[in-house]
């Protein structure tokens, strides 16, 4: 394992996931911009991805740390999907010793879509797509809850 040099807050290089039971979504960003941009989705067995995908692009990337959208019913309450998520961000630590957060994803998946037919209509809301806008969408929330006004 490469012995990794952690940046000062507000310079590190953050991952973020949206978590599924089929597919994972994945975005890279900075928090010194404050901005995101989508990676490849991964498939997953519910909710099991392969990690050597999620390894590939940790070490390309070398993300300082890792934010995991964590979805909630509508009045902030656990759902099932809930636990999975949380299960899954324990794992991602474990897998790659690197700090691990959580970030409240509530409506990220109708944003998503919403930015994604702004972008390019019906032909851009395929599921990965989705997956991976939702991803970027949370690292922003992150970045937004944490350096924005």
């Amino acid at each position: 394992m490469t012995k990794r040099t952690f940046k000062a807050l507000g310079e590190r290089t953050v991952m973020g996931f949206d978590f599924g039971t089929k597919s994972i979504g994945i975005a890279i960003g900075q928090e010194l911009t404050g901005t995101a941009s989508s990676l490849q989705a991964v498939k997953a067995k519910d909710g099991i991805p392969d990690w050597q995908l999620i390894k590939k692009q940790v070490d390309e990337w070398q993300p300082d740390l890792m934010v995991v959208g964590l979805p909630l019913n509508m009045d902030g309450t656990n759902q099932e999907v809930t636990f999975k998520a949380k299960k899954f961000a324990n794992r991602l630590h474990n897998h790659f010793a690197i700090p691990v957060e959580t970030q409240d994803e509530r409506l990220t998946t109708a944003d998503a879509k919403a930015r994604l037919f702004e972008q390019g209509g019906y032909r851009n809301l395929g599921k990965g797509n989705v997956d991976n806008m939702s991803a970027v969408i949370i690292l922003e929330s992150f970045f937004e809850q944490f350096y924005g006004e």
